[in-house]
């Protein structure tokens, strides 16, 4: 009986060792949350969605590592949750999940002290997770420094980073400070960078900044980009002064006169047909979206690779109809010649599978996993559209 023992001990001892990476909690997550707090540990939620591309490339690639693992297992109580089904519908509200992946820190209690989002890289990830064990390098607690008024611009950029995609309200008010601090100065390709992305309404505090900074933010931007993001920005309030929300109903008259002072007139009825079609959209009127999509991009000379490949993929979610279907695999393959990629590639092929076309389905499968594969990005799913054919 001896000798089993031992023998067991060595054989588990030696399993135990080549385990790697990061284990997780099989429980709901309100057992996650006594387990945390009888332990005194924070929570790490991964919360995903299944179709998220950046979600599966950290399964893949960091979550087993020995050294992630390591950190992360003798520290936390490790969970994660699809947000789109279950209990993870109305966590992903409570905690205001709304980017994919998200990565949150929770108390024993229930009360979010730390998160990130995003495909972080071994090191960085590490990181985070000691961030969210030192209270004074929390993001609930470097939030608070900010709400009592510092003004370090150190400090406000690096907090910038920090929610740049998880809260785009507050990253908004970073950087209105930061850029106040900093007013005089010339802005930099970062600073520029920045201010870009916080760009999400003409009522965002740095919409006056990148106004009256249009000069220097051209030295990095093209001017014909800067006027289409203004451009965007604007038609954005047209749209939301126009829109009721309650009744679903678009005060399409209003909408156009309104438009037709920030664009030419042809500009201008291109704008409502998206408008209309957004309207659409809402009330999940397929056909009127289709035939308003069909309308907007009956000519794509000028369309770049990206939004003809953005409208295609939105016509493979959501149309059924064979004649739209086969209007998006036109507009996808004019995607593809003007710049091909491994996105681009992939929606064609499930947009040939969906109409049948096996033959180009497998055509456009493979050559989106070899270009995928050159990037080093995942290709899990257009592999699984592969193997079905």
């Amino acid at each position: 009986m001896k000798k089993f023992i031992t023998l067991t001990a060595i054989i588990l001892s030696a399993f135990s060792f080549g385990q790697t990476g990061m284990k997780f909690e099989e429980s709901t997550f309100k057992v996650a949350l006594e387990k945390a707090k009888k332990e005194k540990k924070l929570i790490f939620l991964d919360a995903y969605a299944t179709w998220c591309g950046p979600c599966k490339l950290m399964v893949k690639n960091i979550f087993p590592l020995q050294s992630v693992g390591d950190y992360y297992n003798s520290n936390f109580i490790n969970t994660k949750l699809d947000m789109e089904k279950g209990e993870g519908l109305e966590l992903a509200k409570k905690y205001g999940v709304k980017v994919y992946p998200t990565y949150l820190f929770i108390d024993g209690d229930g009360k979010e002290v730390h998160r990130t989002v995003g495909y972080v890289k071994e090191e960085d990830f590490i990181q985070f997770g000691k961030d969210a064990i030192n209270p004074e390098a929390r993001l609930t607690t470097l939030v608070k420094r900010f709400e009592d008024g510092e003004k370090d611009p150190v400090f406000l950029k690096d907090l910038a980073f920090k929610t740049m995609y998880s809260d785009q309200a507050l990253f908004s008010r970073i950087l209105g400070r930061y850029f106040e601090v900093n007013a005089g100065k010339e802005l930099t390709k970062e600073d520029i960078n920045l201010l870009l992305q916080s760009l999400n309404s003409v009522e965002s505090e740095t919409y006056k900044i990148f106004k009256e900074k249009k000069t220097e933010i051209e030295k990095v931007i093209k001017p014909e980009a800067y006027t289409k993001i203004n451009n965007n920005l604007l038609l954005a309030k047209v749209y939301k002064n126009n829109y009721n929300k309650d009744t679903k109903v678009l005060n399409e008259k209003q909408y156009l006169s309104e438009a037709e002072t920030i664009l030419s007139k042809d500009e201008a009825q291109k704008a409502l047909l998206s408008a209309k079609a957004k309207v659409a959209l809402a009330k999940k009127d397929i056909p009127t979206w289709q035939n308003l999509m069909i309308e907007k991009y009956k000519d794509v000379t000028n369309i770049d690779p990206y939004e003809l490949n953005d409208i295609s993929w939105r016509f493979f979610e959501n149309v059924t109809d064979k004649t739209g279907l086969l209007k998006a695999i036109t507009w996808a393959e004019e995607s593809v010649k003007k710049l091909e990629s491994a996105h681009n590639t992939d929606t064609l092929a499930n947009l040939y599978n969906k109409v049948g076309d096996k033959a180009n389905a497998k055509k456009w499968a493979t050559k989106s996993i070899e270009l995928a594969k050159a990037k080093g990005d995942d290709y899990a799913d257009t592999k699984k559209i592969l193997d079905s054919l």
